[in-house]
């Protein structure tokens, strides 16, 4: 999961009974909405998806492609 203080991994215990429902993030989901609304904000604001896709690189560590930057934004 990309968080705004880095990639974390996340261990989900087994659960046959499908009893266990974790509450940091929606199912399925991969980022938090920190990093969206950041992208968002940088995108309204004129700054290219090139330059929001380093930006994110340097910040957090992990690549994104301006494609993905757009298809957020």
């Amino acid at each position: 999961v990309d968080t705004q203080f880095g990639p974390i991994e996340v261990q989900v215990p087994r659960d046959r009974n499908s009893q266990f429902h974790q509450h940091t993030l929606p199912d399925y989901k991969q980022r938090s909405d920190v990093l969206e609304s950041t992208i968002i904000k940088l995108y309204s604001k004129g700054v290219t998806t090139r330059e929001i896709a380093d930006l994110i690189e340097k910040m957090y560590g992990s690549h994104y492609s301006p494609a993905q930057v757009s298809n957020i934004s």
